[in-house]
């Protein structure tokens, strides 16, 4: 026999009454799940204290703890392992924090949809090549038929990016090595060519240079962790017997001025130096070596999916916005 205590068990939903004759509405119970729990969730996420998550989202670190503490019992598990002071995402909160965070820009963009006021920054980080010399370009195409929608780029080299995107702290990034990151999907974007730079008077121009000449220069290349100086040095190291690296540089720019001034030879990509082949600041040297080729790249988290301004912006670019789920 069922008593009225296991009914109630048995009905999560309620029947709203129909007025038109259609059978009847299921309403789901009351959602517990709040957005200022998840707020605080993913400020602490990243800051590793509630101290910190509190300045960060403008609540007291009282009511931060608190709403993390309701997130915990809604969810029924520990999300953070507690270490001390700090606090330090366990297993349930890594697999919860990449939909928080979805949830939370959705949410956002619901909040301005009808308000008229600025959306929120979309944040791009990119490689030096791409963010110098590709993106500014699409970028302010894109702010022209987008004014409501700013851009923060941020620059770096290859690594930071794929960082910054894995962290949470990019919504899409573009890259030129070939790094991976186990939470990160690579979509193909643009082809990409190295040239050997000199200035217009070094002994090497001009002419074509051996590989024995090539291995006698002093180059002035990249610094590890570049996209650019991954694929250098795969290539030089393939054909040459040596490599004598007078100067690594963090600066495509720098790169650039330093081998203009005369007597080093650079690798680099040749949409970052065409206007100064154009310019004849510089000169590509003739080898015959094959010269390398690479694949640019976008980065997306693998487990969120891109916004609505995430995935524009992408196919603004000339790319397709997959969901990221892969």
């Amino acid at each position: 026999m069922i008593g009225k205590s296991d009914q109630k068990k048995r009905r999560p939903a309620r029947a709203a009454v129909a007025v038109d004759g259609s059978p009847p509405l299921l309403l789901p119970a009351r959602l517990r799940l709040g957005l200022r729990q998840l707020e605080v969730f993913v400020a602490t996420a990243r800051e590793g204290s509630t101290r910190a998550a509190a300045d960060r989202v403008a609540r007291s670190q009282s009511a931060a703890s608190t709403a993390l503490a309701e997130l915990e019992a809604v969810v029924g598990v520990q999300l953070f392992d507690r270490v001390g002071r700090r606090v330090l995402l366990n297993e349930n909160g890594r697999a919860l924090l990449p939909r928080a965070q979805s949830l939370l820009d959705d949410a956002a963009e619901l909040e301005g949809l009808f308000s008229g006021a600025h959306a929120a920054p979309l944040r791009v980080a990119a490689s030096f090549t791409i963010g110098e010399y590709l993106l500014p370009e699409r970028v302010s195409r894109w702010m022209l038929t987008h004014p409501a929608s700013p851009v923060q780029l941020r620059i770096g080299n290859t690594r930071e990016v794929v960082e910054a995107v894995a962290a949470f702290d990019a919504d899409v990034g573009f890259i030129e090595g070939p790094q991976t990151h186990p939470d990160l999907v690579v979509h193909p974007w643009l082809s990409d060519e190295l040239v050997i730079v000199a200035a217009p008077d070094h002994p090497l121009a001009g002419r074509v240079a051996t590989q024995r000449q090539l291995a006698q220069a002093t180059w002035v290349l990249r610094e590890q962790g570049s996209g650019t100086r991954q694929v250098a040095d795969a290539w030089l190291v393939q054909y040459l017997p040596q490599v004598k690296v007078g100067i690594e540089l963090g600066s495509t720019e720098a790169i650039k001025h330093v081998v203009a001034a005369g007597g080093w030879l650079g690798c680099l990509s040749r949409h970052a130096v065409a206007q100064s082949l154009a310019d004849g600041q510089l000169v590509a040297l003739d080898t015959r070596l094959p010269l390398p080729t690479r694949r640019l790249s976008m980065v997306l988290r693998r487990d969120k999916r891109p916004g609505r301004t995430t995935a524009d912006f992408i196919r603004h670019c000339g790319g397709q916005a997959g969901t990221g789920r892969r």
